[in-house]
């Protein structure tokens, strides 16, 4: 069968992205950064998985390249937001309390997600095909806009974080970041200049090989030492935020999800008996 001039450029930008994102696996593998970055490597191996998976279908169309497509859309989103979850473990390593937090907020935000989704589905009306795009669209820019506002986060915290641009959580957060950003451009022009569609399928491309390659890049030189922020003059908020929350009943466990009754109630008896002690006084 006949290719052409297009999909040999789509062909070319997946195999440099095959070939950068094997380099980034080989690389978290000699620099034995795979323990740190699970879900990061995970989400590499399942790239790669999807290329081989899809490439065949597309060039030949396939009927069965429409929903490969969207089922490893579903998996690489998935695994996105864990790298997501990862990197800002990896940011806020000093603060085991804030990242206590961090755990129950991605919690909920993930079924979150999931529910808007469902409920996304049940009231898109046309053919099950319709629904099941609808839900998959906006769970893709409700991760997008996830990745954006981590990026936003970290443009803001970065020096209170003591993290430097040149670390491997920030390097992946803006990798994530600005592919986002750029792909939520590239729908909107999508959905509103229809005949830009193929231009705007390349550059979003050309933009993911880029994020790769920059991934690839800053994975292979060293990290720069982390300031130690803890022992700075200056009490720094997430210091403070970290020691309320250590303090406090939820701290003490490890959890923020469930506190223990036995150390809420006789809290709770105090607060009522001091309460009625004042206003006897009065």
């Amino acid at each position: 069968m006949h290719i052409s001039q297009i999909q040999w450029i789509f062909i070319s930008l997946t195999l440099g992205c095959v070939v950068t994102q094997g380099l980034v696996l080989r690389i978290l593998n000699l620099r034995k950064l795979r323990s740190s970055y699970p879900a990061f490597f995970r989400y590499n191996v399942l790239c790669l998985a999807a290329y081989a998976v899809t490439i065949a279908p597309f060039v030949y169309f396939c009927p069965q390249y429409y929903y490969l497509f969207w089922v490893v859309n579903v998996l690489l989103m998935g695994f996105e937001f864990f790298v997501m979850y990862e990197v800002l473990v990896n940011a806020l390593k000093p603060y085991s309390a804030l990242i206590d937090l961090g755990k129950m907020l991605f919690r909920w935000a993930g079924l979150f997600l999931l529910l808007a989704a469902l409920l996304t589905a049940l009231a898109t009306s046309g053919t099950h095909d319709n629904k099941i795009v609808a839900a998959v669209n906006l769970l893709e820019r409700s991760i997008r806009l996830m990745q954006c506002g981590l990026l936003l986060l970290f443009f803001s915290f970065e020096r209170r974080l003591g993290l430097s641009w040149r670390s491997h959580s920030m390097s992946l957060a803006l990798g994530l970041g600005v592919y986002a950003t750029a792909d939520l451009c590239i729908s909107y022009l999508s959905a509103h200049f229809a005949a830009w569609g193929t231009t705007l399928g390349i550059l979003g491309n050309c933009v993911y090989l880029g994020t790769t390659c920059f991934w690839a890049y800053c994975l292979a030189n060293p990290e720069p030492a982390r300031k130690n922020v803890l022992d700075s003059p200056n009490k720094l908020i997430y210091q403070r935020w970290n020691d309320a929350l250590l303090a406090s009943p939820f701290g003490g466990a490890g959890n923020l999800a469930v506190a223990s009754a036995d150390s809420f109630l006789p809290n709770v008896e105090k607060t009522v008996e001091r309460v009625m002690a004042r206003k006897m006084m009065h």
